[in-house]
């Protein structure tokens, strides 16, 4: 019997073992590239562009040092980069992440771990930035729900916490070509990795 392939080809010409992942094959061109053409919410939000995991995670990265202003520079790349396995294995909804059971985060920790490691960045996070990162993931989430993926105000609230007004007041969300959020995207992670 012929075993499954379990590697992608990237654009950079490395494969990817998702099995088993080393930071040797892990790109930023690649992970960029890729999230820029991953569509959040299922693609299901308002405008002429789908919303990308890249551009929310510059979105989540800007909240984070908000947030966390005396945080290091390091720690402003593991906001960038925390939803970085999406680029091979796509953004799946929480519903879904839930039907599959832990299969999905044991391949997500897997990966992440791996592109950390290719960064500089530990293995895993300590527990207080994992959660100051979360924190400013749930603001995203709450913006992008509101202002581009049809939600009302209390439903964000009910689904993603009530979030500081103040914060939220000053962040619009603006769909942009691919091309775009994918240079944005390579850009700071380059000028985060210079700061390190």
């Amino acid at each position: 019997m012929k075993t499954p392939r379990a590697w992608q080809r990237m654009l950079s010409g490395r494969r990817l073992d998702l099995l088993d992942p080393t930071p040797v094959d892990i790109e930023v061109a690649d992970i960029a590239h890729g999230l820029a053409f991953v569509a959040r919410w299922n693609g299901q939000t308002l405008g002429d562009y789908a919303y990308s995991v890249a551009e929310h995670s510059l979105l989540v990265e800007q909240i984070f040092a908000r947030q966390q202003p005396a945080a290091p520079a390091k720690w402003r790349l593991a906001a960038l980069l925390h939803d970085a396995p999406e680029y091979v294995i796509g953004d799946m909804i929480s519903p879904v992440k839930s039907a599959v059971g832990p299969a999905y985060g044991e391949l997500d920790a897997r990966l992440t771990a791996a592109i950390h490691l290719r960064f500089g960045l530990p293995a895993q996070l300590p527990v207080k930035v994992k959660r100051q990162i979360k924190a400013a993931d749930r603001v995203s989430a709450w913006l992008e729900a509101v202002q581009i993926a049809g939600f009302s105000q209390v439903e964000a609230d009910k689904f993603f916490g009530k979030q500081d007004t103040e914060l939220v007041g000053t962040l619009t969300i603006a769909l942009r070509p691919p091309v775009a959020v994918r240079q944005d995207y390579t850009d700071r992670h380059a000028a985060l990795l210079k700061e390190m």
